[in-house]
């Protein structure tokens, strides 16, 4: 198999995560976006280890949370001596091995071969109390953990004996053994470890305690550790996953490298703007931003609707609106019924709704998937209807204490984060306000995760001033209180948190972005994002677009939703604040009309520490009338002198928002258009003899067009 073969179809991102060197980047985590092919990087890499760095491929050791899940991905990896399997197989093949002449779980004290079962909690439970205990003390499933508290440890010795001599371990038990063997032989670690030098895991975010341990016994101080997982999508908190394991890992591991994959192969960006916002609080070095990496012709995918808020009385009423959607959507664009799927919070529900389907004639059988969202994680639907968004159902009764009560509201938000994301084309958030539940007939608020979509269209409160003077005069001074609060934060995270200041100031610029659009009252589309998922942004990327306004500014920002620099006039530095922004997010600012502007560019580019990526606006002046004005040259110098990628931009409607908006009455449209890259490198390389003029040309083209 060819490195070509490997990384066929993949971005950046995957690229760099498929080819990712540990002896100088150390261990990798990569936090992956619903549906951006997690599991296609992790297979491709491992067939790159096997194919590209002649690895064998019984030195590799996949761990993921089903059998199903790991025979899946073997199939794919195509090679089956590599070990690809459970936690709780790998440990129980450890304990079932013979190390220097003798058999693991003999070592353990074991009477006989260890064999899992389920047994009952109940019986448990009176064993516990017959040793004289109360009832809950200890856990069934801690019963070999050796982090249980010390008033527990003799209860733990005592009913341990017993299964050591009958074998009738539980599944969790299986994983605390194997900890113990690795931590107490020597013989036993040494073996384990040479044996599988290369670890990758699936799923990380689910792992729970003690599979945590597992994995850092097999490690040891290697930093051959490859994870990906994604803590939006840790919903499993409930059967003792940890969501911490996946947050601490730099802080495990200081030489680690963490990847985001972000663009979405799955969704429309109706679907993904919703899924955006879910997650307003996190912190920057985590947060994710999903992009349209999808391409489809399909009619129903292309018309990229808005996420739509149902509102029925009754469950009949919610019934029939959900009925007549399937039938108007199959006429209009001939789906089937499996096309088609409700997702609720918990079973109940869906024995309701497959029971009212076949009242009305329309059987499962049909093909129309009926999911609790638990069960529908991995899967993908073109339409989805999300019912059940109610208080007390999504999100779910809270209970416990306080700090149990937060996390179960975070899992909850991350619950409904999952449901949103397994929509492809349209999605439908249904409330009813009346239904029967757990025994009574009762009335229903709203949940509060429709608010994130309504807040999509929420007008702002700053819409009232009639005057073109007053209404710039109020925007300035909002900008700089946003800029100085700002500064007085900056100081704090390069004092306190010095590892995160680069990707604080990614997350305060994206954020200064929206804030600014919203602050005018315009409301974005963007048009062309799939066109970003070729671009490799450790290369130097020219952005160019027609210039309307200073509102183009953070319209290119939100649209491109990643940090880049502009090529800007000297003198805006003059505004409190601006300039020592500009400066920390790698703005070149050049005196206009200067000679010679096009070497010192140049040659501040070449001092860069990185790649540039910097956004310029060739006409030079901003247009009146919309009509692209004279190009200058000096961009497209540029991107052939680096043999860099050109992507070109479009924008509409910022002037009328920004320079002569004389209220703020109502909402008002602006959009961005983003085009096909121009890859300066292919260009060169299909043509030697072209020229930047050549380039001028062919980007001019693409921008008349798309006006």
């Amino acid at each position: 198999m060819t490195l070509q073969d490997i990384l066929d179809n993949c971005n950046p991102v995957q690229k760099d995560a498929i080819l990712h060197d540990h002896s100088l980047r150390g261990p990798l985590l990569i936090l992956a976006g619903a549906g951006s092919g997690k599991t296609s990087v992790l297979t491709r890499r491992i067939q790159w280890m096997i194919f590209q760095k002649n690895i064998q491929p019984s030195q590799i050791l996949g761990l993921t949370f089903t059998a199903k899940a790991a025979a899946e991905m073997l199939e794919r990896v195509g090679n089956k001596r590599v070990r690809l399997c459970t936690f709780h197989s790998l440990a129980l093949s450890l304990l079932r091995e013979t190390t220097a002449g003798l058999e693991n779980w003999k070592r353990l004290g074991f009477a006989c071969l260890p064999k899992p079962s389920e047994q009952g909690t109940r019986h448990f439970e009176d064993r516990v109390i017959r040793a004289g205990f109360k009832p809950g003390m200890l856990e069934r499933d801690d019963l070999f953990n050796p982090s249980c508290h010390k008033n527990v440890q003799a209860l733990q010795q005592q009913l341990s004996i017993e299964v050591l001599a009958s074998g009738q371990v539980v599944f969790e038990d299986l994983i605390w053994l194997a900890i113990r063997l690795l931590n107490e032989f020597a013989e036993v670690r040494t073996q384990v470890r040479m044996r599988w030098p290369w670890i990758l895991v699936d799923e990380y975010q689910d792992i729970n305690p003690s599979q945590y341990q597992l994995i850092r016994g097999l490690l040891g101080n290697s930093p051959n550790l490859f994870v990906v997982g994604d803590d939006d999508q840790a919903i499993y908190g409930f059967r003792g996953a940890d969501i911490g394991n996946i947050l601490r890992f730099q802080k495990d591991y200081p030489a680690c490298t963490i990847l985001k994959l972000e663009w979405n192969y799955r969704s429309t960006q109706s679907i993904l703007n919703l899924a955006n916002r879910i997650f307003p609080h996190k912190a920057p070095s985590l947060r994710k931003r999903l992009r349209p990496g999808m391409r489809r012709t399909d009619t129903l995918f292309a018309e990229c609707a808005p996420v739509k808020i149902l509102h029925s009385q009754s469950p009949m009423e919610e019934m029939d609106r959900i009925l007549g959607i399937i039938e108007y959507l199959r006429a209009k664009h001939g789906l089937r019924f499996s096309d088609f799927a409700i997702l609720v919070r918990y079973n109940r529900q869906k024995e309701w709704y497959a029971t009212a389907l076949r009242a009305l004639g329309l059987s499962t059988q049909e093909g129309i998937h009926i999911e609790t969202v638990h069960g529908s994680k991995g899967l993908q639907y073109g339409v989805v209807f999300y019912c059940g968004l109610a208080e007390g159902i999504t999100p779910g009764e809270l209970r416990g204490k306080r700090s149990v009560r937060k996390a179960q509201a975070e899992e909850e938000r991350r619950l409904f984060y999952v449901g949103v994301t397994r929509a492809e084309s349209r999605l439908y958030l249904l409330f009813c306000r009346r239904r029967h539940w757990q025994g009574d007939l009762r009335n229903f608020i709203p949940s509060s995760f429709l608010r994130v979509q309504a807040a999509e269209t929420k007008p702002s409160a700053l819409r009232r001033f009639g005057m073109v003077f007053l209404v710039k005069c109020y925007l300035f001074l909002c900008e700089l209180a946003y800029m100085a609060w700002a500064m007085v934060v900056f100081v704090y995270i390069r004092l306190f948190r010095s590892k995160e200041i680069q990707a604080w100031i990614e997350f305060k610029l994206d954020a200064w972005a929206h804030f600014s659009l919203e602050l005018q009252g315009l409301d974005l589309t963007v048009t062309g994002k799939e066109n970003m998922a070729s671009i490799d942004w450790n290369r130097p990327v020219f952005i160019i677009s027609n210039h309307q306004s200073y509102t183009d500014i953070p319209t290119i920002l939100t649209s491109l939703e990643r940090m880049v620099g502009f090529i800007a006039k000297k003198e805006l530095t003059r505004i409190p604040f601006l300039g020592y922004w500009m400066k920390r997010i790698g703005c070149l600012l050049i005196e206009r009309g200067k000679t010679g502007v096009g070497q010192e560019v140049n040659a501040a580019i070449h001092r860069m520490p990185h790649a540039p990526n910097i956004v310029i606006f060739p006409e030079g002046t901003r247009s009146k009338n919309g009509i692209l004005g004279n190009f200058k040259s000096g961009a497209f110098r540029m991107a052939i002198d680096h043999k860099a990628i050109l992507l070109p931009l479009i924008i509409h409607g910022t002037r009328s928002g920004w320079e002569t908006r004389a209220t703020f009455a109502k909402h008002h449209p602006i959009h961005c258009n983003i085009l096909a890259p121009l890859d300066c490198a292919t260009l060169l390389q299909e043509n030697p003899n072209f020229t930047h003029k050549s380039l001028m040309l062919l980007a001019r083209a693409a921008m008349e067009q798309a006006l």
